[in-house]
């Protein structure tokens, strides 16, 4: 795609309400300031994700916007979007994490789930998007997001939440009243407001209250402030984030495939949102964006950066303001890699204390989790039909009970990636033996 836009609303402003699309731009002072609307829009969850996953946050955003680029580039610039910190893997981390992974661990898993769903997309190109919903029904992919996100919960009742539950109550109270109570913009960017609320609060706190008695993150009991900003007097003003490279273990790999689904269902999600938005026809566009996402969250992972994927806070602003010109997201992207270089500014962020991640995971995971009855809703899947009912009812169980098959001493399938598969082996066995009556169409 050449890098070039056709200029509107130039010499005279556009009517209320005219769409500009994504080969269009409107001024270059007008969008940059819709390409920083994009930043702080994907700025929250770019930052807390990382954070909860035990990355590097300020790698994890120079990566976003490096990734930006690239997916605009191989979509050749028809699906506006932004690649911000997937969620989709946090589950899987923690479990990673729990088993004795390391950092190298964790990201070398998600470099292989981010590599396959590369190849997911070079397959959907080739053979059309019906593919994607013959294996992954709505049924299927719905249960499998819904198991990620309430697998999360003991993590926001036994790491985050114990150390400072007064803080982390209020700051749950403040992103839900944010979420609901402001308006427009304001409204879309919560999680990011109740950071800054809980931040400063918990300064506050220390200020009036002195240190706390309760648990670190590591579980132990200690008196210490809420907010430790020594980590950012030593941090540099400029520089590059730390890079590592990835290590592969076979049983941190299979706990991060599932994510895939999750990747696929949000990733079709936001071309058929974009789709509809635009009045284009985006769907033959569906392969290259699940390549394009997948090959941005394996380049990201080989350096040590977070996996990536579409975000919907980004929807949200090409909503708001009818602009989908893809200028806005280079810009965007431009301004989060020069973001990514300053260090202080990511150990600030780092040092956001244990209770305020509290009330935001609680929001946060619950919000993944409930995405996926929100797939089940939109493409009305039918529960009375226990093909649909039985085996997705023991997929969500497993995934959110952590249940867990051993096979020998060295392997073990457990949680989300054994709910996963049983949400798709499961269904698919049961709906081949059902009588006819009961086999709804895959398309």
């Amino acid at each position: 795609m050449a890098l070039g836009w056709t200029p509107v609303g130039i010499d005279s402003p556009l009517p209320v309400g005219t769409p500009v699309k994504p080969d269009e731009r409107l001024s270059w002072p007008k969008t940059i300031g819709v390409g920083a609307q994009h930043v702080v829009a994907m700025f929250g969850a770019t930052f807390v994700f990382p954070i909860i996953m035990g990355l590097d946050p300020n790698l994890a955003i120079m990566m976003s916007g490096v990734c930006t680029i690239l997916f605009l580039l191989i979509v050749s610039g028809k699906v506006p979007s932004y690649l911000g910190t997937s969620a989709s893997f946090v589950g899987a981390v923690v479990a990673i994490r729990a088993a004795g992974g390391t950092t190298a661990n964790v990201t070398g898993a998600i470099l292989v789930a981010g590599a396959t769903l590369a190849i997911v997309g070079i397959i959907v190109h080739l053979v059309g998007g019906q593919a994607v919903r013959r294996v992954l029904p709505p049924v299927v992919s719905g249960a499998v997001v819904m198991l990620i996100g309430f697998n999360l919960a003991p993590v926001v009742a036994g790491v985050y939440w114990p150390q400072d539950p007064g803080v982390a109550l209020t700051v749950m109270a403040f992103t839900i009243l944010a979420a609901v109570a402001f308006r427009g913009f304001f409204s879309r960017i919560a999680v990011f407001l109740a950071l800054i609320f809980g931040f400063v609060l918990s300064w506050v706190l220390d200020e009036v209250l002195g240190p706390i008695t309760s648990a670190t993150g590591s579980g132990e009991v200690t008196t210490h402030m809420r907010v430790d900003l020594s980590g950012v007097q030593d941090a540099a003003w400029f520089g590059l984030p730390t890079l590592h490279a990835p290590e592969f273990q076979l049983q941190f790999i299979l706990l991060a495939l599932p994510g895939v689904i999750a990747l696929i269902a949000e990733n079709t999600g936001h071309v058929r949102a974009v789709s509809e938005m635009t009045g284009q026809d985006l769907d033959p566009y569906l392969g290259r964006a699940l390549f394009a996402d997948g090959f941005g969250t394996a380049l990201s992972s080989a350096v040590g950066g977070s996996p990536t994927t579409t975000y919907a806070e980004n929807i949200g602003v090409m909503a708001a303001t009818r602009v989908y010109s893809t200028a806005a997201y280079y810009v965007a992207a431009i301004v989060a890699i020069l973001l990514g270089l300053i260090p202080k500014f990511g150990a600030i962020v780092s040092a956001t204390p244990g209770g305020v991640l509290g009330g935001i995971t609680v929001v946060l995971y619950g919000m993944i989790g409930l995405l996926g009855a929100k797939i089940w809703i939109e493409n009305r899947v039918d529960f009375g039909n226990p093909v649909n009912l039985v085996p997705i009812a023991a997929a969500i169980i497993i995934g959110i009970g952590n249940v867990s098959i051993s096979f020998g001493n060295d392997f073990e399938l457990s949680g989300i990636a054994l709910g996963s598969i049983v949400a798709i082996v499961a269904y698919h066995l049961a709906r081949l033996a059902a009588p006819k009556r009961l086999r709804e169409p895959l398309l």
